[in-house]
């Protein structure tokens, strides 16, 4: 079941082990840019190669010349990026720039078989039709995968995802005395949870959606608080949080150190066994 606020569907990957991992693909704008970079560079690589095999050996016929372009072109198409795929494990010059990794769907590594097939339909998709057929399948599927993807198996995970900022949380400061004497009763599982996510998420929500958020929750969780301080809502719900955490913390304590002074006992030998 996907929690509110949660981003379901193309951001869930499951394992082989069954495993759910909050993944994200990169989008279509970055593929995008990421495949132009690629094809830039191809293309500079081809035609560097190109040009050295004129300045070089200026006096080739003309059977030789093409043999030696069709080389190059198959070169700077498909060997090239077929092996930089495979060295780099899915990063290319392009997806470096924009922080992405194309990895199998299952978001293993991808092998010599996804890459080569990723390069030999790029030919047709990004060569041939100048990324037409790859800016179609991009916008048709909820990972923007091209056509080489969907046949190889993979997909392009974005890796430079932005930095999880924690905002400490303090009790609001007309709370002080009420929460000397408040009975705040262990919440369900499922409601704190809900409840410590909104609290972290509520400064990016919008206000409508703040105010109908932090109504229902703390509805649900006024059964479990007494008595109720005369506050909103969304500082009732962080007062709760606060105190469960402050709460479960000092239980947490007291048991550690119950089970400090039981440890001679319980780990000990009874009646001085064997030197009685």
């Amino acid at each position: 079941m996907v929690e509110p606020f949660q981003t379901p569907g193309e951001r869930e990957l499951v394992t082989g082990e069954a495993v759910a991992l909050d993944v994200r693909p990169a989008s279509y704008i970055l593929r995008a840019a990421g495949a132009a970079i690629d094809w830039l560079t191809s293309m500079l690589v081809m035609l560097g190669l190109i040009l050295l095999v004129f300045w070089t050996g200026g006096g080739v016929d003309d059977a030789l010349a093409k043999v030696l372009a069709v080389l190059i072109i198959v070169f700077g198409t498909v060997i090239l990026p077929t092996t930089v795929e495979l060295a780099s494990r899915g990063r290319s010059l392009g997806k470096l720039a924009v922080g992405a990794r194309i990895v199998r769907d299952d978001g293993g590594a991808i092998g010599f078989r996804h890459a080569f097939i990723r390069a030999l339909v790029g030919v047709l998709e990004i060569y041939l039709t100048f990324g037409g057929i790859a800016a179609l399948a991009g916008l048709l599927d909820p990972r923007s995968k091209r056509l080489g993807d969907l046949l190889a198996g993979t997909y392009s995970q974005l890796e430079r995802v932005p930095r999880v900022t924690t905002v400490p949380l303090a009790l609001p400061p007309q709370l002080a005395a009420w929460a000397q004497t408040a009975d705040v009763g262990k919440l369900p599982d499922r409601l704190s949870r809900r409840i410590a996510q909104y609290v972290r998420q509520a400064p990016s929500l919008t206000p409508t959606a703040r105010v109908g958020l932090s109504g229902e929750l703390a509805s649900e969780a006024a059964g479990f608080v007494s008595p109720l301080p005369p506050v909103d809502a969304e500082t009732f719900l962080l007062a709760v949080s606060v105190l469960r955490r402050e709460r479960d913390a000092a239980a947490l304590r007291l048991e550690h150190d119950r089970l400090q002074r039981l440890e001679p006992v319980l780990d000990g030998l009874p009646h001085d066994f064997p030197d009685r």
